[in-house]
């Protein structure tokens, strides 16, 4: 068989047309012709259904409008070497998290009700689709420029989508007032709860500390005598009795030698021996008292030398005492040979010496003990010291955050804190964004065109039947001797007329029920106007 018209393939039989008299592999201008001749009709009605469903469903798209409100980022005005402000985080995370809270559905709910948004949609959808719907409308778009290798934004677009020109500009300037508002008011918050929260660590800390002032208060107050800043002034102290104590025991040394003068005026030879052993008692014990003082200024009273010592002078003392009893007792028997009003007045001076010695003791013990507990009063002052010192330097730096969290939310209040601020204002769109209907119009006649032609092909390829002379002749193997050309008649030309016009009319009908059909489904359906027009 012929690949190309299906004729069997007869190469010897006149007239045929075989592979190298049919021309195969080019395009025949007479055979396009006349498959046009006979299959335009159909070719036509498919294009013009095709171009009909098309046009209608594109002219029936709804329109859709897109209003964007250009918001600016105001940054703070005061430098922040003076101002440090409480609100640190990043700007971009920010204005999503602002956006997450414009896009709520309690507010997005409240938005939809008050400006009467998607009246078809909530008649026959739950609130919480509508608001989705409306969150897909809702573009955000962030604008930055370059700056030390980052992306710095400084404004940002808020874009909604919507049938209504009118009603898609207030939509996005009431977004843009949104968000202008939510970041004025979360700033102003948030600066408030930060300078609170940091009042509160505040007066936490000062409490802690008066507490600890107050026990270190209480424990320099009982050990105010044995401080480490008394230290000097108490061997100063213990420097100077130590002089006196000295000079008191010269002054006794001299009194006790007046009184050996007298007391051998006032005896024989005897009592004068009696009294020259009550004197070298008295010079020893002297000596013994300088040693015991000098002891006492290095080691304390528990000290082995110091307590043998005191028993020694304590024993010569009452030895020196017996020996004087025993001398006076003498020396009244004996003649007196001078005033005993010296004798007493000697006796006078030197027992007050002797107070003021002891008095003077008892004043280096004072003072030895307060050097010697100093340091024991210095590690109790620095155990206080230290976890004062430690909450004083805590308060004073909370106590600065503080000073700079107020002055931040003082800031905040004003107009040099970091806005947004509405630059452009939506306005309600001239020309809608979507759809393109030029360019499906286009498409559609490009579509109703190839749709046609492959009609004709189609319907060409399954016919079967001969239209022309030599295609019987080709076909069969008898000779076609002569052609009977077709009888045209009056009833047959009526005939072909009502076909005709039935046709016609059919082709009417079912080009209006397509386009009716096409008309219903295009008809208020923006998804397909999303689909078809590209950035919608």
């Amino acid at each position: 068989m012929n690949e190309q018209q299906g004729y069997p393939t007869y190469p010897n039989y006149p007239g045929y047309p075989n592979d190298e008299e049919s021309g195969a592999g080019r395009i025949d201008p007479d055979l396009i012709r006349d498959i046009w001749h006979r299959r335009r009709w159909v070719g036509m009605l498919v294009s013009a259904a095709v171009l009909a469903c098309a046009v209608t469903a594109v002219l029936s798209l709804p329109s859709l409008y897109r209003a964007t409100a250009k918001v600016l980022v105001n940054h703070q005005e005061v430098s922040e070497t003076f101002v440090r402000p409480s609100i640190t985080a990043e700007l971009e995370p920010r204005i999503q998290t602002i956006r997450q809270q414009v896009m709520s559905r309690e507010r997005l709910s409240n938005l939809i009700t008050s400006l009467g948004l998607y009246p078809e949609e909530r008649k026959h959808s739950p609130i919480e689709q509508v608001v989705e719907r409306m969150r897909k409308d809702v573009d955000l778009k962030l604008e930055g420029l370059e700056a030390n290798g980052r992306n710095a934004t400084v404004a940002f677009d808020v874009s909604y989508n919507g049938r209504d020109p009118v009603t898609t500009a207030k939509v996005a300037n009431t977004l843009a007032k949104y968000y202008v508002e939510e970041n004025s008011r979360g700033r102003k918050e948030q600066a408030q709860r930060t300078a609170a929260f940091l009042g509160k660590q505040v007066q936490s800390l000062k409490a802690e500390l008066e507490q600890h002032e107050s026990r270190t208060g209480d424990y320099i107050r009982r050990n105010s005598s044995a401080l480490p800043a008394q230290l000097g002034v108490n061997e100063s102290a213990l420097s100077r009795l130590s002089a006196r104590l000295q000079i008191n025991n010269d002054l006794q040394q001299r009194q006790l030698e007046r009184r050996e003068r007298i007391q051998r005026e006032m005896t024989d030879s005897n009592v004068g021996s009696a009294l020259l052993d009550t004197r070298t008692a008295e010079s020893e014990i002297s000596k013994m008292r300088q040693e015991l003082a000098a002891l006492k200024n290095q080691y304390s009273d528990r000290y082995p030398r110091v307590v043998q010592l005191s028993a020694d002078i304590a024993a010569r003392e009452a030895q020196l005492q017996r020996a004087t009893t025993a001398a006076r007792a003498t020396a009244a028997a004996a003649p007196k040979a001078v005033d005993p009003a010296a004798f007493a007045e000697v006796d006078a001076q030197l027992q007050a010496l002797r107070a003021e010695e002891s008095s003077l003791r008892s004043q280096m013990g004072m003072y030895e003990k307060r050097v010697a507990s100093t340091p024991s009063t210095a590690i109790g002052l620095d155990r206080l010291a230290r976890p004062y010192e430690t909450t004083r330097e805590r308060y004073q730096a909370l106590l600065k955050e503080y000073e700079d969290a107020q002055v931040a939310a003082t800031l905040e209040q004003g107009d040099d804190a970091e806005e947004f601020r509405l630059l452009d204002a939506a306005v309600a769109p001239r020309d809608p964004v979507a759809p393109n209907r030029l360019w499906l119009l286009l498409v559609s006649v490009i579509a109703a065109a190839v749709a046609g032609a492959a009609a004709i092909l189609i319907v060409e390829k399954l016919d079967a039947s001969f239209h022309a002379p030599d295609d019987l002749r080709a076909f069969i193997k008898i000779p076609v001797l002569a052609t009977i050309p077709r009888v045209v008649t009056v009833a047959s030309t009526r005939r072909r007329h009502y076909q005709r016009v039935l046709a016609a009319s059919a082709a009417v009908v079912v080009l209006s029920l397509l386009a009716a059909g096409s008309w219903y489904v295009a008809a208020g359906n923006e998804m397909i106007t999303r689909l078809t027009t590209r950035g919608a």
